[in-house]
């Protein structure tokens, strides 16, 4: 099939690279032209496991291309996917101005049927508003096309965003017009070969499902962080308690994990969306601010313990800081916790030596060059003249660290695990203070160390 996405960031560029790799043409379309110009040469703007070499093998087999030129990407596509992005507006609400934009431009150029395809996460009621602006469009230089919007959320976590897409566990279709559904399962059948995973529902509903998917697992997080400040306060280690209330199977043991709050581009930007969605229907979703103010706060919580080992004074100590993104196996540092942290740090009065193995090129974009920040080239350069260690993204490569050179390495020996990485009992025998999330025995012993 012919397919045109709008967008070439992490949905847009994932979703038509994948979709060329089952046999489609994809031509990619986005207005920045220097983004389009390095994708041609080969260059990939985002780092996404696995997705460089699927770009460079469709792109030279032709079935992948890109292009600013939104006439040709119209023209190209049966389906055509928004797929570009919804920040938040000044209130804390989706600010929809890129998708109604494309929307505008189809109806600009569009010439014969074709399927839109909402991929971006966007309110409630948006299919109905791209369908007006298309029509509108149409209408005002006396073109006649038909056309049929459909809502197809995206469900694609960074870092595992090829294989979720290549395998979906889940495919949500919403669509009042039966041969828009029929275009849409054909395009995904070779995602559909095992068993049915497609999902049809009205515009609405799909639209809902997306936001109502994100925030039952930000709530999930912000509840575990909860119940691990009150393990800290009672004397309980919070790992302890994952574990037995994992083995429910009503609960699991997804997304229990402590540690210091969620951040990227999706969880933190849709809970606030929904929530004033709600709002602007007259109901208020407490629950949801509820959400929110937790995870506001603990992104503050590593700050905290370690304000607290100095007692509340860190002008000119040096903290160590594992881990930059957000999550591992990405890039990304929007709404990250490293970045309230080290804003923390720097007020103050402390300096940062930070070591990430994909985001340091992003940070460096960020914050610029300081004399109080200084991104190492490995985690062992950044231990160099540290006083303590601060962990705050579970990348595989500080799982298994050797204690004793971390000792060696700092002035103060103590490690501040912002995700619960290590065993306390093996931290304190190498004569570390062991500070975790919601492990409240070892903190104890940790600050009567201190």
């Amino acid at each position: 099939m012919r397919v045109t996405i709008f967008g070439t960031g992490y949905v847009g560029l994932v979703t038509g690279t994948c979709l060329a790799e089952m046999g489609n043409r994809v031509l990619c379309v986005d207005v920045d032209a220097g983004k389009i110009a390095r994708l041609e040469h080969g260059e990939i703007p985002i780092f996404e496991p696995g997705l460089e070499p699927l770009v460079l093998r469709n792109h030279a087999a032709g079935r992948l291309a890109f292009t600013t030129d939104a006439a040709q990407a119209v023209a190209h596509g049966e389906v055509i996917f928004i797929a570009v992005g919804t920040p938040p507006d000044e209130d804390g609400s989706a600010d929809l101005k890129y998708v109604l934009s494309v929307a505008r431009s189809i109806g600009r150029y569009l010439g014969r049927y074709a399927v839109v395809v909402d991929k971006s996460t966007v309110p409630v009621g948006t299919a109905d508003r791209v369908r007006r602006e298309i029509a509108a469009a149409l209408q005002a230089r006396g073109a006649q096309a038909e056309f049929d919007v459909v809502s197809n959320p995206e469900f694609l976590k960074e870092g595992d965003a090829v294989e979720d897409c290549m395998k979906p566990d889940r495919i949500i279709v919403g669509a009042s017009a039966s041969r828009a559904v029929d275009v849409l399962r054909n395009l995904y059948a070779p995602f559909n070969r095992n068993h049915e995973r497609l999902v049809v529902m009205d515009e609405r509903s799909a639209e809902l499902t997306k936001y109502a998917a994100n925030a039952m697992l930000a709530t999930k997080i912000s509840f575990m962080n909860e119940v691990a400040n009150i393990a800290e306060c009672v004397g309980a280690d919070i790992e302890m308690v994952r574990h037995g209330i994992g083995a429910d199977p009503r609960i699991g043991y997804h997304f229990i994990y402590p540690g210091t709050g969620y951040g990227g581009s999706c969880f933190p930007k849709d809970v606030q969306a929904l929530e004033r969605a709600a709002h602007a229907h007259g109901y208020e979703a407490r629950l949801l601010g509820a959400v929110e103010a937790v995870n506001r706060d603990q992104k503050r919580k590593v700050f905290d313990l370690i304000s607290r080992h100095f007692g509340g004074d860190l002008h000119g100590k040096t903290i160590a800081l594992w881990g930059l993104a957000f999550k591992p196996n990405t890039d990304d540092m929007r709404q990250a916790p490293s970045r309230v942290l080290l804003q923390a740090l720097w007020q103050a009065g402390a300096g940062v030596r930070a070591f990430d193995p994909q985001a340091r090129a992003e940070a460096a974009r960020i914050f610029g060059a300081r004399a109080d920040l200084e991104l190492c080239g490995d985690p062992w350069q950044a231990l160099a003249g540290a006083d303590v260690l601060a962990v705050v993204t579970e990348w595989k490569v500080f799982r298994s660290p050797d204690f004793a050179r971390i000792k060696a390495s700092l002035r103060v020996p103590a490690i501040f695990d912002g995700r619960n990485l290590y065993d306390p009992a093996v931290v304190e025998a190498a004569g570390l203070a062991y500070y975790g999330i919601g492990r409240g025995r070892s903190i104890l012993a940790a600050e009567e160390q201190a």
